[in-house]
């Protein structure tokens, strides 16, 4: 079997290394992530904010229009994973965002 060695994708549901055909047909389907306009959001997307936001825990508010990069879905489809100069670990709401 040359070159089957490195075809095999690790499954965390059902803890199996199976075909990458057969992993991506057995991976159940993310919901849609949508901002607040209702544009499909994807990971690595640009987003701007709609509103001023206080960060819990960093005392500082991010002002409407930031803009931040780079967004990962996460598995609730109201939240999304970001990353911002001053604040590591940043959760935001969906509906306080709009697709750039």
């Amino acid at each position: 079997m040359a070159g089957d060695d490195d075809s095999y994708v690790y499954d965390e549901a059902t803890g199996e290394w199976l075909p990458p055909g057969e992993a991506s047909a057995a991976a159940p389907a993310r919901a849609e992530v949508r901002d607040s306009a209702g544009n499909v959001l994807a990971d690595g997307d640009s987003v701007t904010l709609i509103k001023d936001l206080k960060v819990k825990g960093a005392n500082q508010t991010l002002k409407q229009g930031t803009v931040i990069r780079s967004i990962r879905l996460t598995d609730d489809p109201e939240e999304i994973d970001c990353r911002h100069d001053t604040i590591k670990g940043l959760v935001l709401r969906t509906e306080f965002v709009r697709k750039r």
